[in-house]
C-alpha cells in the first residue's frame, strides 16, 4: 500500500534535499568538479577508445592510455598556441599602454568639455582609486598564484578521472543496469543508452559549434584588419560554450583590445561583427548542430550559469549546460518528472492551421439598402 504524504511534507523534503546537495557540491568541489568534467571528456573521447580497442584490437587499458595521451596532446597544443599568442600580446604591451593613455586623455577632455568636470578633479579621483587598487595588489597576486596551482591540480585530476572512466566504462554501465529492480531494468538500460548517445552527440555538437564560431570570428576579424585576430577568435569560440555571458565577456575583451590598437571606429565594426555572428550561431548553428532535443530555455540557462558560478566558479559555468541537458533527458524518461523536463526545455510553437477556402463554396449574399422587387 502506497502512502501519500501531504504536500507540505513533500515540499519540505524536496527543499532539504536541494540544500544538502548544494552543500555537498560546495564542500566536494575539488573532487566533483574534475569528475564531472572528466565524464564529459570521456563521452567525447569514447569513439577513439572504442576504435582502438575494437578495430585495432588493442588491450583496453593500453587503448585508454593512448586516448588520454591524445587528449593531453590536444590540450597541450591549444595551450601552447595560446601561450605564443599571449607572448606576442605582451611584447606589444607598451604600445597598447601608450594608445590607451592617449585615448584616456581624449576621454578626459571630452568629459571636462561635456559635463564641466575639471580634469584635476578627475585625476584626483583616479589617483585615490589607484592607491586602493595598489593596496590590494598583493592579495590579487596571491589569489592568482593559488588559482594557477589549483588549475594544474584540476587538470591532473581530470586526466586521471578520464582514464578511470574510460577504462572501467563497461563496469560502470553494468552497475547502472543492475542496481535497479528487475521490473525497471529494461527502462533503465534504455535511458542509459539514450543519455550516452544524446550527451555524446551534444558534446560533439558543442565542440563543432566552438570550432565554427572560432573560424568565423578569425576570418571576420582578419578581414576587418584587427590585430590578434586569431587569439580573439579562439577566445570567442571557447567562451561561446557559456551561453549569453561567454559571448559578452569575449566581446568586451575584443572591443577593448581593438580600441587600443586601431581606434573607436574599428572597435565599433568588431561590435557589429560579434552581434552578427552571435545571431547566426543562436538561430542557425545551435539548432542545426546541437539540436532542439537537449536545448535549454534562456531562463533556466541563466539561472544555471549563476548557480554554477556561485558553487564552482568558472568551471561551474562551463559544466552547467551539459548537465542541465542530461537532467532534461532523465526527466523525460522518469514517470512523474515530465513537468520538470517541460520547464527546462523550450516552449513548443503550435503550428497555425490555415482555413482552406473551397472553390465551390457559395458566396455570402451582399446586403444592400435598396429594396428588392
Amino acid at each position: 500500500m502506497q502512502i501519500q504524504l501531504p504536500f507540505i511534507v513533500r515540499l519540505t523534503l524536496a527543499l532539504l534535499s536541494i540544500l544538502m546537495l548544494g552543500y555537498l557540491a560546495i564542500i566536494g568541489k575539488s573532487i566533483l568538479s574534475p569528475l564531472l568534467f572528466s565524464l564529459l571528456l570521456a563521452f567525447l573521447m569514447l569513439p577513439l577508445a572504442n576504435f582502438l580497442e575494437v578495430k585495432l584490437r588493442i588491450k583496453r587499458s593500453f587503448a585508454t592510455i593512448l586516448t588520454v595521451i591524445a587528449m593531453l596532446g590536444i590540450i597541450y597544443g591549444v595551450g601552447h598556441f595560446f601561450a605564443l599568442q599571449l607572448s606576442e600580446l605582451l611584447s606589444d604591451w607598451p604600445l597598447l599602454e601608450k594608445q590607451v593613455t592617449n585615448s584616456f586623455h581624449e576621454l578626459q577632455y571630452w568629459i571636462s568639455k561635456t559635463f564641466r568636470v575639471n580634469i584635476s578633479k578627475q585625476e584626483t579621483y583616479l589617483a585615490d582609486s589607484a592607491e586602493k587598487a595598489l593596496a590590494t595588489s598583493a592579495t590579487v597576486v596571491g589569489t592568482t598564484l593559488i588559482t594557477l596551482s589549483s588549475s594544474l591540480l584540476f587538470i591532473a585530476f581530470t586526466l586521471l578521472f578520464t582514464f578511470f572512466l574510460l577504462n572501467y566504462r563497461r563496469l560502470l554501465y553494468k552497475f547502472l543496469s543492475t542496481v535497479f529492480i528487475e521490473d525497471h531494468r529494461t527502462k533503465v538500460t534504455e535511458t542509459v543508452n539514450e543519455i550516452q548517445y544524446i550527451i555524446k552527440k551534444y558534446i560533439t555538437g558543442l565542440f563543432i559549434q566552438m570550432v565554427i564560431v572560432s573560424v568565423l570570428m578569425v576570418l571576420t576579424l582578419s578581414i576587418l584588419g584587427v590585430k590578434y585576430a586569431i587569439l580573439l577568435g579562439l577566445v570567442a569560440g571557447i567562451f561561446n560554450i557559456i551561453p549569453y555571458l561567454g559571448i559578452s565577456i569575449s566581446l568586451i575583451i575584443s572591443v577593448l583590445i581593438t580600441f587600443a590598437t586601431a581606434g573607436a571606429t574599428k572597435a565599433l565594426f568588431v561590435l557589429f561583427a560579434y552581434v552578427g555572428i552571435h545571431t547566426i550561431d543562436g538561430n542557425i548553428l545551435m539548432p542545426l548542430i546541437v539540436g532542439s532535443k537537449v536545448k535549454i530555455n534562456a531562463l533556466i540557462a541563466f539561472i544555471g550559469i549563476v548557480v554554477g558560478e556561485m558553487l564552482w566558479g568558472i568551471s561551474g559555468m562551463f559544466l552547467c549546460m551539459p548537465y542541465l541537458a542530461m537532467l532534461k533527458i532523465i526527466f523525460q524518461k522518469v514517470d512523474g518528472l515530465h513537468a520538470w523536463a517541460i520547464l527546462l526545455g523550450e516552449e513548443q510553437k503550435v503550428p497555425r492551421i490555415k482555413k482552406r477556402t473551397s472553390l465551390f463554396r457559395p458566396k455570402k449574399a451582399i446586403k444592400t439598402d435598396e429594396p428588392t422587387e
